[in-house]
């Protein structure tokens, strides 16, 4: 493994940022990368349905990827922008980065990854994105 690389925060607002907690960890003591996909769904979620103006659904995670560990303690922020509007579709792309806890003197990305949503009405029908 390579080591780890120190990197800057985004100077844009994250679109969310929580800690790692002890009870999302997984056998081996690292955080879950369940728990990870879940944040960023979330934070794609966030962007997406604020670009729908409305209701999303995620439809296809197109890409994912595990750069670097999750330790317990470690403040996440995800960062999440829109890649591509189609009709009815929204493709986000969302970065993760790591502020090692305690002293979050040291900041890593962590995982990158690119979400498809779709906007649906109250039917739950696809919609197009510009009502």
């Amino acid at each position: 493994m390579n080591p780890e690389q120190p990197v800057k925060l985004p100077d844009e607002q994250p679109t969310m940022r929580l800690p790692a907690r002890p009870t999302d960890t997984n056998a081996s003591g690292d955080i879950f990368g369940g728990w990870i996909m879940s944040q960023v769904d979330l934070a794609g979620a966030i962007v997406a349905s604020r670009r729908a103006k409305g209701r999303v659904v995620t439809v296809a995670v197109n890409s994912f990827q595990f750069h670097k560990p999750v330790y317990v303690g470690d403040l996440i922020s995800c960062y999440a922008s829109v890649q591509k509007t189609g009709n009815t579709s929204i493709t986000i792309f969302v970065e993760v980065y790591a502020e090692r806890f305690p002293e979050r003197t040291e900041c890593i990305k962590v995982t990158e990854a690119t979400l498809t949503y779709v906007a649906v009405d109250d039917n739950r029908k696809p919609r197009p994105v510009n009502q």
